[in-house]
């Protein structure tokens, strides 16, 4: 069995990916309400007087890589973990940093979600008693109860993903000739970018072709859904066998633009022309975009993220803080610029910014050297960005507090 020495230093790059791509799910709910698809009850607001499909561009865009992303960067800090303070602490600090944050926040958010989502609605459909509709909901007990796991049903999922992955690495252990055989051809295959394209795609396929769908639509709901589980498992797994060759991570600088390039065209191709698309294009074409920016995606940021920043490390440590609680400004927003003569882009771009201001502001004043950073994020930092200095502690203890 491999073993892994502790590092001193920090992966600021892969911390970076993983903090934008759980921020790019406010820019997603932000252009959803100016989008011109009908989203039905999963987003069930649209502004009467303003969409346009640059928005729909922009949310179908940020779904081809956001959460493949996401759970891919997971597998890899979810190995680091368990690899480098073995598996005790590891389970140990999941449930600490994914299941705890999302039994409270589930219940805590749940009524302000509720409530905003119907204001808006109902003065979207030009209802005068609005706000008294939406707040009588609070006098029922399911204004309390989560009827979903919204916006946070990626850490449902990422909880579940980590138990299996780590059951799967306990029933590993024995078969050591066999585990280093697949990073032996992990290794082979990462070193090369057109391949590693080619090969993740073709299992990618597959996965969709086993799903039997093109199109896998986020489960928010309690009960486990087969589809978004297998789904995200795989990329979150891919990620787990990376952390074994870790020492490759460079090797995706290789072509990183001209695989971001190429998965932006490909995404293009598919978003305008998508009708003329049968079941096994669409499959081939998904599948082969979203592992060109996977690969170009983390190239880029390895290439340009590696060295340490304050700014960056600030919004890292802010944007746990900044997702959960971002979801009832970007349904409440919309409604106070409802009646403003402005272009639907630029309607996003309102309700974007402000969503960010409001939650890095609240985040800055109320969470950072607070509490509930430490329990979010594992300890408290101190609010002055000049104070966040390289990191020297080990990389997996730094790990430890994500």
């Amino acid at each position: 069995m491999k073993t892994f020495p502790h590092k001193t230093e920090r992966l600021h790059s892969m911390d970076a990916l993983r903090a934008i791509m759980m921020l790019l799910g406010l820019v997603i709910h932000s252009a959803l309400t100016y989008a011109v698809t009908d989203w039905g009850a999963t987003w069930p607001l649209k502004d009467p007087n303003a969409i346009h499909w640059t928005n729909d561009y922009i949310v179908d865009f940020i779904h081809v890589f956001r959460m493949q992303i996401f759970f891919f960067v997971a597998g890899f800090f979810g190995a680091l973990l368990f690899y480098e303070r073995q598996p005790r602490p590891m389970i140990k600090n999941r449930i600490q940093r994914i299941v705890f944050p999302f039994l409270i926040f589930v219940f805590l958010l749940w009524p302000s979600i509720v409530v905003c989502f119907t204001y808006t609605r109902l003065s979207f459909a030009g209802d005068p008693e609005a706000w008294a509709t939406a707040t009588s909901i609070l006098a029922q007990i399911d204004g309390y109860i989560p009827g979903s796991t919204f916006h946070l049903w990626f850490l449902y999922y990422l909880a579940l993903i980590t138990g299996f992955s780590v059951i799967i690495a306990f029933i590993a252990r024995p078969f050591k000739a066999f585990t280093n055989k697949i990073s032996g051809l992990f290794d082979r295959i990462i070193k090369h970018p057109i391949l590693r394209i080619l090969v993740f795609a073709s299992f990618t396929a597959v996965v969709y072709i086993f799903m039997n769908t093109s199109q896998v639509a986020t489960s928010n709901s309690f009960i486990p859904d087969l589809n978004t589980f297998t789904y995200y498992a795989f990329f979150y797994i891919i990620g787990w066998i990376l952390f074994k060759s870790k020492h490759l991570l460079d090797e995706m600088k290789r072509m990183d633009w001209w695989s971001t390039a190429l998965g932006i065209a490909l995404f293009s191709v598919y978003f305008f022309w998508k009708d003329d698309f049968g079941f096994y294009d669409a499959i081939i074409i998904k599948s082969v975009t979203v592992w060109c920016l996977i690969f170009g995606v983390t190239g880029l940021f390895l290439r340009y993220a590696s060295n340490h920043s304050p700014v960056m490390r600030y919004i890292s440590d802010a944007s746990y803080w900044v997702y959960l609680v971002h979801l009832s400004f970007t349904a409440l927003l919309p409604v106070l610029i409802m009646n403003w003569a402005l272009p639907a882009t630029v309607k996003f771009l309102i309700v974007m910014s402000g969503t960010f201001f409001v939650c890095f502001v609240s985040y800055h004043y109320l969470v950072r050297s607070t509490f509930i950073g430490q329990f979010l994020n594992g300890r408290k930092y101190s609010k002055k960005i000049k104070d966040l200095q390289p990191a020297t502690a080990p990389k997996a203890q730094l790990a430890m507090d994500k």
